[in-house]
């Protein structure tokens, strides 16, 4: 069962555990559960995503319980007017705060159409960050004696594929548990000290208005699993709240 963090008549939003593919892929053919086809059963009826999460990020995801209110939440999406908020583990101790503007290159969904009009340049992609928490822990990954790492809270103002993962890559700061965009020996690190196999990145809150009675909508879903055991595990419980 996932779980249900909103519903009513128009809208559901649940916590979407890291590991859960959103929909079908033909990249991982194989894979036979799908968050589309889960809270579909559950349900009893037809759910349209309104947007997406990379497998392995956990937290917010809405979807519509109809056509009509799928293409009033698309809307929203697309003209950036819904907020959302992500927590992160990362390599180091980036700045306090700051802004990432920095474009990034067309990365195809497995099944898009490429043709003579759809462009490979790179598209504008901001997103701000700040640093919420950060430690050194007595283990040698690199070149140092000791490691570094933060607690950042990313809110992303476009949205392009992999936007934050590829953010933090650039910035030197990548997310802990990204098997592509991160470093496998901090990765394995974290494995090894907490038990964490996922990647430490999560949606935790997002603001939007209801598509049908325009009240905002305040949606949260706090880190939980393997991200809270490393929470806990560094002391970092208290500063999850930031974005609250």
């Amino acid at each position: 069962m996932l779980p249900i963090i909103y519903q009513d008549d128009h809208v559901v939003a649940i916590h979407k555990p890291s590991g859960l593919l959103v929909h079908r892929s033909e990249l991982d053919r194989h894979e036979t559960r799908f968050a589309v086809q889960m809270l579909r059963d559950q349900l009893g009826r037809h759910v349209h995503p309104a947007h997406r999460l990379d497998r392995g990020t956990s937290g917010v995801l809405v979807f519509a319980l109809n056509k009509d209110t799928a293409r009033a939440l698309g809307g929203q999406f697309e003209r950036q007017e819904v907020v959302k908020t992500y927590l992160a583990v990362v390599r180091g101790h980036p700045p306090e705060a700051g802004r990432i503007d920095h474009a990034l290159s067309r990365r195809r969904d497995d099944a898009e159409w490429v043709g003579e009009r759809s462009a490979d340049e790179a598209q504008p992609a901001v997103t701000d960050f700040r640093r919420l928490a950060t430690c050194e822990l007595p283990h040698q990954v690199d070149r140092y004696p000791t490691s570094r790492y933060a607690l950042v809270e990313l809110t992303p103002h476009t949205g392009r594929r992999h936007q934050l993962r590829r953010h933090l890559k650039h910035l030197t700061h990548p997310i802990i548990g990204d098997a592509t965009f991160g470093k496998g020996r901090h990765n394995r690190l974290f494995q090894q000290l907490f038990g964490c196999h996922r990647m430490l990145l999560a949606c935790t809150r997002m603001q939007l208005r209801h598509p049908v009675g325009g009240q905002r909508l305040d949606l949260r879903a706090p880190p939980d699993g393997e991200f809270a055991v490393v929470l806990a595990a560094l002391g970092w419980k208290e500063q999850e709240t930031g974005n609250a």
